[in-house]
């Protein structure tokens, strides 16, 4: 079961470092103010509807195409590796607390320290057990 989550874990890890490194381009197309055609990776296609041809009569102002095109591009991650120089000093701090604080958890103590040992039980006065008629089976 462990082994499983592990692999799991490990493969959605892969896929999200995949999935932040790679750049994403999306193309959509638009004819009329109706989205027409949505492409990743590349441009949309058109609709067939693009003005090839400019007539004679046209001038700028009144040349204007019913279809426009929009390119949307999200980069990805380019530095992917943080070198150890660049740390600031709460960070260092943060590490050397951490690695001092780790080392000194599993550091066993010298003696076997009990607290009570000089101490004497309390009197017994009366058998509670027997009194109360509480066994432990």
């Amino acid at each position: 079961m462990k082994q499983g989550l592990h692999k799991i874990f490990a493969i959605t890890m892969a896929f999200l470092l995949l999935a932040s490194t790679v750049s994403w381009t999306v193309g959509k197309h638009y004819c009329m103010g109706r989205l027409m055609d949505v492409s990743l990776f590349e441009h949309a296609e058109d609709c067939g509807m693009a003005m090839d041809e400019v007539p004679e009569y046209a001038t700028a102002d009144t040349l204007e195409s019913c279809c426009n095109d929009e390119l949307v591009v999200i980069e990805g991650q380019e530095d992917l590796k943080m070198s150890s120089d660049r740390l600031t000093i709460d960070q260092q701090l943060f590490v050397s607390s951490f690695v001092f604080a780790y080392i000194n958890r599993y550091e066993g103590l010298d003696e076997n320290i009990v607290p009570f040992k000089d101490y004497s039980p309390p009197p017994l006065i009366r058998d509670v057990q027997i009194l109360d008629q509480t066994f432990l089976i």
